[in-house]
């Protein structure tokens, strides 16, 4: 017998347009738009440049979207089901690892925890392959979502790296609403087509009939995702972030599904979902802070960061990486010298650059002569930082615990 694709694609779309409009969907759309006017406001106190919250509002909930209709598809298919996953210990443990580290925030390491934890005592009483499934597509999930929209609008920063030096990077951050339909084990008779006998694949505890009482019920989750891009463009480094993230969960998924089948390897998909995931983080941030920096000072010129979008930079067709040779035919090797021939030319001038090596192109920018000095508002454009720039960034994250601890240890010297 075949899946029933028709009849069950009908009944997720139905649940998932309930999902859309449940209280708790436009809850956690509020929670990303703070999120995101934060980004703006930090985007605003770099650079002076506002930016309106609305389209990157509306593009991470349509994301979100996409990304909520490709999980629950995948979840229904394998059988994921909700009941004896453990979810509040889920959350408990996941919010304890995140008063060490806000990075620990995480199903992976949270649940890869509960599963140990069940596996060893024996309570609590858990689904594991199921448990590991919803890991790994959560995770797949987020990996697509980063391959789409994760090089997106990314806040250009100066950090200092491993090695004391300030360079130029991107900050990237997205946070996506993820409405999803589940697969529920209920006491009433079964709300589903004929399943066929393979199905499910991560079999909930108890129930080992494709025709056991199953249902669909829709819920709300949210994906967020960060890092930073210092050793390439944020194109290439979401690509191989997502590559990274994909990969650990399909191996993931596989060992799920072994343990549905095989218990005595469940210990396998508990071990590896903290563990590989920890191994795709360390990959990622060491490739990063410890890799050749992209945006430093060239030789000669000038280096751009960012052109804004929007910006008179951004129309002109100026872009991340590309080197400024020369403005108004003069040319240019730090910020003070673009800045003063921009202040001595016209509105317009015209500005030779490479985009690579011996590929000189020319474009004209359109200025305000009398707009503000800095050269970021007036042009939109960001150059790498200089060797006496400071960072705009810290990128060493304290934990929430080490702030509780510090205000303590204030408050007694006191």
């Amino acid at each position: 017998m075949g899946f029933p694709w028709g009849a069950i694609l009908s009944q997720i779309l139905t649940l998932f347009l309930q999902a859309l409009i449940q209280p708790f969907f436009l809850i956690v759309v509020v929670l990303i738009w703070l999120q995101t006017r934060r980004l703006l406001q930090t985007r605003e106190a770099l650079f002076g440049v506002r930016g309106s919250i609305l389209r990157p509002l509306l593009a991470a909930i349509g994301y979100g979207i996409l990304g909520g209709l490709i999980g629950s598809v995948l979840m229904v298919v394998l059988g994921i089901s909700l009941n004896d996953l453990g979810i509040l210990w889920l959350w408990g443990i996941a919010i304890l690892l995140m008063l060490i580290s806000p990075r620990l925030l995480c199903f992976s390491y949270s649940g890869g925890i509960l599963a140990l934890v069940s596996l060893l005592t024996g309570y609590p009483k858990l689904n594991i392959p199921a448990l590991m499934g919803l890991v790994a597509v959560l995770h797949l999930i987020e990996s697509v979502l980063i391959l789409a929209s994760g090089h997106i609008d990314p806040l250009p920063v100066y950090v200092r790296n491993r090695f004391g030096r300030v360079v130029g990077a991107f900050n990237l951050q997205k946070f996506w609403p993820i409405p999803l339909v589940v697969i529920t084990v209920m006491g009433l008779p079964s709300e589903l087509p004929h399943m066929p006998d393979w199905w499910p694949l991560l079999r909930p505890l108890g129930a080992l009939s494709a025709q056991a009482a199953y249902g669909l019920l829709p819920v709300i989750a949210a994906l967020g995702y960060g890092e930073l891009a210092i050793t390439c463009l944020p194109r290439e480094r979401v690509r191989l972030t997502s590559l990274h993230l994909a990969l650990f969960s399909l191996v993931l998924l596989c060992l799920a599904i072994l343990a549905a089948y095989i218990p005595q390897t469940a210990i396998l998909a508990a071990l590896f979902s903290p563990l590989g995931h920890e191994v795709v983080i360390r990959v990622g941030q060491r490739s990063e802070l410890q890799g050749k920096p992209r945006f430093v000072p060239p030789a000669r010129g000038v280096m751009v960061l960012d052109a804004l979008r929007g910006s008179p930079s951004r129309q002109a067709g100026l872009r991340s990486g590309d080197v400024i040779l020369k403005i108004a035919d003069i040319p240019v090797n730090s910020r003070s010298q673009f800045a003063y021939v921009l202040d001595v030319s016209g509105p317009t001038v015209d500005v030779e650059y490479q985009q690579e090596p011996g590929h000189l192109k020319r474009t004209r920018i359109t200025v305000d002569p009398n707009g503000p000095s800095d050269l970021t508002a007036r042009c939109g454009m960001v150059l790498v930082p200089e060797p006496n720039d400071p960072p705009t960034v810290d990128i060493a994250t304290s934990s929430p615990l080490q702030g509780i601890y510090r205000r303590l240890a204030h408050l007694r010297l006191r």
